[in-house]
C-alpha cells in the first residue's frame, strides 16, 4: 500500500499527514513551535524551530500510521506563505524569518510602488505591494540591518528551507513563490522587470516548479533520522491555501471554500488570470498545473477568537478562579449560541493585526462596536464569530463583482469544525455551505499533490475525484437573513468611520516605542 506524506509548516506549528491511495488519512501529527513579536507590528519565528517541528511531526505521523519505512513513497510540502527566511553562502540563516503577518514593511511598499507604479505591479504579480509579502521584507532589510543584508547570498520561504534541509535542492513552486511579489504570473517565473527595478539579484531566488513536479529526493542522513528510506521523492507542494484548496476540492470555478484558521480566508479557483483593478483579492498561481486563483484574506480570525479565548483564561489567573468553564472553544461556541443572531446590536472589527482584504491597512486596529450594560461574554464572543464572518464576507462580495460565480462554499479550518460558526457562515454568505469528510487542511493537500508527482494519481483532478467526499449540507436560515442583511451594511460603515482613528493610534504607539 503507498502511503504519502504531506508536511505542513504552518505558523503555529508543524502538521504531518500520513494519506494512503485512497485519501484515507493513517496517521497525523502537529509539533508546535513559538511566535515573536520583539517590537509593534514585528512578527517573526526561528527557522530551526520550524525544522525540529517538522523532524518530530513526521516522526510522530509516521509511528501513528503503523507505517513501514518502504511504504512511504512521496512527500508533499506547504507552509505560511510569504515569509522571509535569509540565508548566507553556506545556507547558514542570517536572522530570524520575518512572517506573513508582519506588518514593519509600510515604507518599503511604498519604496516598491514608486519604483514599479501599483497599476503595472498588480499586472505582473497579480497584487499590490503589501507588508506581509516577501518583496519589501528584503528592501526593509536592506534599509535597517545592512549587515545581515550584505551576508545574503539565497532567499527562501518558509516551506522551501525545509524542502533545502530534507533533500539539498533550492526549489519552490508557482502558488507559493506568487505570493513574494516577484513572480510574473503569466509566466509563471521570476519577473527580471521586477527584480531590476527593485535591485534584487534573481540569483539569490530559488527554481520554480509546479505544484506535482518532482523536485529532489529525501538525503539519507535525514532518512535515518526521520527513520525513512532514502531517496523518498519530494514534489513541489504549495503554499498554505493553494495545498488546503486541493485538499478540500477546490480545483474548478464555481466552488470555493471558506478557511478560519489563524487567518481566515475565502479561495477561488479560476482557469484564467482575472485580477481585482484596485488589488484587494490577491491574486495568485494555484497549486494545479497552469491554473490560478483569487483569495481574500481576514489575517486575524480564528486568531480573533483565540484572542478573546486567552483573555477569558487571564482573567481567570488573574483573579485566582481557576480554569472558567468556558475556556475551551467548544464551551465559548455554547456561550455564543445562547445569543440572538446579530449579537444584540453589537460588533467586532477583527482587525488585531491590521487588515488585507478588503482595506490593505496595516495600521488598522480591532473594535467592539456597540457595547452597552446589557452585553455580556456571550455576546462579546458570538460578536467575535459575527465580525470575522462579516470580514469573509467582504471578500466574497469583492469576488462577485468581478464575474465569479459561486454556488457553493465548502467550509475549513477550525470555524468549519464548529456547528454553529458553519450555520453562522451559511446566513451571513447566504450560501450552501458544504462539509467534508477528511478536513486535515493544507498538509492534506500537500499529500495529494505527492500522489500526482510519483503517478499515485493521474492528475489533480483525479485525485479529488477519488478522495474529496461530501459529508454534510447546511443551507442558510431565512429567519436570520434581514437580520445579517443589515448588520453586515452596518458593519462595513464602521472601518471608514474609524480608520482616521487607528491611523492615529498606530502612529502614537510606534513613535513612543522608538
Amino acid at each position: 500500500m503507498p502511503a504519502l506524506i504531506g508536511l505542513d509548516i504552518g505558523t503555529t506549528g508543524a502538521k504531518a499527514v500520513v494519506v494512503d491511495d485512497k485519501g484515507n488519512v493513517l496517521g497525523s501529527a502537529t509539533a508546535e513551535y513559538p511566535l515573536f513579536s520583539p517590537y509593534p507590528l514585528w512578527s517573526e519565528q526561528n527557522p530551526a524551530d520550524w525544522w525540529a517541528g517538522a523532524c518530530k511531526a513526521i516522526q510522530s505521523a509516521v509511528k501513528n500510521a503503523s507505517l513501514f519505512a518502504r511504504d512511504v513513497v512521496a512527500i508533499g510540502l506547504t507552509g505560511q506563505m510569504h515569509g522571509a527566511v535569509f540565508l548566507d553562502e553556506e545556507f547558514a540563516v542570517i536572522r530570524p524569518a520575518i512572517l506573513w503577518n508582519d506588518q514593519r514593511t509600510i515604507d518599503e511598499c511604498n519604496e516598491i510602488n514608486s519604483r514599479i507604479g501599483n497599476t503595472k505591479l498588480i499586472e505582473i504579480a497579480g497584487n499590490p505591494a503589501l507588508t506581509g509579502f516577501q518583496a519589501p521584507k528584503i528592501l526593509w532589510l536592506r534599509k535597517n540591518e545592512p549587515e545581515n543584508y550584505s551576508k545574503i547570498r539565497y532567499v527562501l520561504l518558509p516551506k522551501d528551507y525545509i524542502r533545502l534541509l530534507l533533500s539539498g535542492v533550492l526549489i519552490s513552486d508557482a502558488s507559493d513563490a506568487a505570493g513574494t511579489l516577484l513572480l510574473d504570473l503569466q509566466k509563471r517565473d521570476w519577473s527580471h522587470e521586477i527584480l531590476e527595478k527593485l535591485e534584487i539579484p534573481v540569483k539569490w531566488l530559488p527554481k520554480v516548479v509546479e505544484g506535482p513536479d518532482l523536485t529532489g529526493a529525501l538525503k539519507p542522513s535525514v532518512a535515518q533520522l526521520l527513520g525513512l528510506n532514502p531517496r523518498i521523492p519530494i514534489v513541489g507542494g504549495g503554499g498554505d491555501n493553494a495545498a488546503a484548496a486541493v485538499g478540500t476540492g477546490i480545483v474548478t470555478e464555481g466552488i470555493v471554500s471558506s478557511s478560519i484558521g489563524t487567518s481566515g480566508v475565502i479561495f477561488a479557483h479560476i482557469d484564467k488570470l482575472k485580477f481585482d483593478s484596485r488589488g484587494r483579492l490577491h491574486t495568485f498561481c494555484h497549486a494545479v498545473p497552469q491554473k490560478y486563483h483569487l483569495m481574500a484574506v481576514t489575517l486575524s480570525a480564528g486568531g480573533s477568537f483565540r484572542w478573546i479565548r486567552d483573555l477569558i483564561l487571564e482573567s481567570a489567573c488573574m483573579f485566582d478562579t481557576g480554569t472558567p468553564e468556558i475556556l475551551h472553544y467548544d464551551k465559548m461556541t455554547a456561550l455564543a449560541s445562547t445569543i440572538p443572531a446579530g449579537s444584540e446590536g453589537l460588533y467586532f472589527l477583527p482587525y488585531l493585526n491590521g487588515e488585507r482584504t478588503p482595506h490593505l491597512d496595516p495600521m488598522a486596529r480591532g473594535a467592539f462596536v456597540g457595547l452597552t450594560s446589557r452585553h455580556h461574554m456571550g455576546h462579546m464572543i458570538r460578536a467575535v464569530m459575527e465580525g470575522v464572518t462579516y470580514s469573509l464576507r467582504d471578500g466574497i462580495e469583492i469576488m462577485k463583482s468581478i464575474g465569479i460565480e459561486i454556488n457553493q462554499v465548502r467550509v475549513v479550518g477550525g470555524g468549519g469544525k464548529s456547528a454553529l460558526w458553519r450555520q453562522m457562515q451559511a446566513d451571513i454568505f447566504n450560501q450552501e455551505i458544504v462539509t467534508l469528510q477528511v478536513e486535515e487542511g493544507p498538509a492534506y493537500g500537500a499529500a495529494l499533490l505527492a500522489g500526482v508527482g510519483v503517478g499515485v494519481f493521474n492528475d489533480v483532478d483525479d485525485a479529488v475525484k477519488k478522495c474529496i467526499k461530501i459529508t454534510g449540507v447546511i443551507q442558510p436560515n431565512p429567519d436570520h437573513r434581514e437580520r445579517y442583511e443589515r448588520g453586515y451594511s452596518i458593519y462595513t460603515n464602521l472601518y471608514p468611520k474609524l480608520s482616521d482613528v487607528f491611523r492615529e493610534i498606530t502612529n502614537s504607539i510606534v513613535s513612543s516605542s522608538m
